[in-house]
């Protein structure tokens, strides 16, 4: 009896070498799948300017369409009181899969740390005289996590943004009052009468889910 030792060992060989093919072109299938499913969003915001970058596999870049997309809206709802860390993310988890992607993992990086959302704003009015003046820029970290003694931007029912110090916390309210404690008097002198106008910087009790944010930068 004979044996083909050097036939049945080659053959053996390319069983091996076919299963091995086997297994690296469906876990090659596999990775371009899941790239084509999930998309990573890597926002780096100041408060003043935006930078989007977007990955997915190294097979399968995202449309720059869709980056711009994302870019353009997180400038918009960067400077949009309303929003928040948790609405941007979902805003831009949408704009992913409308380019058919099914998952996207969406960071935002502030100077403030991670998922630490900056806002810009200017100050109008000279309520917070000498700490800020008329027309001066500022930072917010929109945040809950504020204390007395902090600048905060809150949402008035009149008069819609304000900017105060945070004086006072009490259950669920805040009390904001304005550092410029001069109250300005101004006559008004008519044909028979004069009248005494009274301008007093605005101290006021408000909600405490109105407070926006804290001023970080002024």
């Amino acid at each position: 009896m004979i044996f083909i030792v050097g036939d049945c060992l080659k053959s053996k060989s390319w069983i091996i070498i076919g299963i091995v093919a086997v297994f690296i072109i469906a876990a090659t299938s596999t990775y371009l799948y899941q790239g084509l499913d999930k998309v990573d969003v890597d926002i780096e915001t100041n408060g003043t300017e935006i930078t989007v970058k977007t990955t997915s596999s190294i097979f399968n870049n995202p449309p720059p369409e869709m980056t711009a997309e994302i870019e353009q809206y997180v400038t918009n709802a960067v400077k949009d009181y309303h929003s928040t860390v948790e609405s941007i993310q979902k805003d831009v988890q949408n704009i992913v899969k409308s380019y058919g992607y099914k998952e996207a993992v969406v960071t935002i990086n502030s100077q403030f740390g991670v998922n630490q959302l900056p806002m810009p704003a200017f100050v109008n009015g000279d309520s917070m005289v000498p700490t800020l003046v008329d027309g001066q820029q500022i930072i917010v970290l929109k945040t809950d996590d504020y204390k007395v003694g902090d600048i905060v931007v809150a949402v008035h029912p009149e008069y819609d943004l304000i900017v105060k110090r945070l004086s006072k916390i009490e259950g669920d309210r805040v009390y904001l009052t304005s550092d410029n404690k001069n109250v300005e008097t101004t006559t008004i002198y008519h044909a028979t009468y004069y009248e005494v106008i009274t301008k007093t910087p605005l101290n006021t009790w408000l909600p405490k889910d109105s407070v926006i944010g804290v001023v970080k930068i002024y």
